[in-house]
């Protein structure tokens, strides 16, 4: 997708598997399903998180695993923030049982988290909670200047990518 090179240039050094979304402009799903599609078939849960979160932390990622392991009969958790107006948002991560990751992969091509989550919401369990870090995603150049002025953290990329001539 977007920055594909410098993105894969920047985490290679970590013990992961890449897989690359040959059709991007498909959306996020098309992304979720090869993402999906690269796990061992031998796992209890999957964690979707969205790259474009910077303040998502291990104490997030912990709390939701928590909230995980007491949901009961559910197949999802996904954490809800309310927001400045009082209304209550989905937010990112997201954990479900790896079951579903078969289930969506013999499905539809766009039915993955989201599409999933609305269409069976008896599956899931809101982890409500007033952590904001959850909903912070930067998708845009203002995304990133408001980030800047809300935070006092200016973002980049790391200096041996942006030497390399990477925005």
């Amino acid at each position: 997708g977007h920055q594909a090179e410098a993105i894969e240039a920047a985490v290679r050094a970590f013990p992961i598997t890449l897989a690359r979304n040959p059709n991007p402009d498909d959306g996020q799903a098309s992304s979720v399903r090869i993402g999906l599609a690269a796990l061992s078939p031998r796992l209890d849960a999957v964690m979707v998180a969205l790259a474009d979160q910077p303040l998502v932390d291990a104490q997030d990622l912990i709390a939701l695993i928590g909230a995980f392991k007491r949901r009961g009969e559910a197949a999802m958790v996904v954490p809800r923030v309310r927001n400045a107006a009082g209304v209550a948002e989905p937010g990112n991560p997201v954990i479900f049982d790896a079951a579903l990751r078969d289930e969506w992969l013999a499905g539809a091509a766009d039915l993955a988290c989201r599409r999933w989550r609305q269409a069976h919401p008896e599956r899931v369990r809101w982890l409500d909670t007033d952590n904001r870090r959850y909903r912070v995603d930067i998708d845009t150049p203002e995304d990133i200047a408001q980030f800047a002025a809300t935070t006092g953290h200016v973002l980049s990329w790391p200096a041996a990518l942006a030497t390399a001539g990477t925005p």
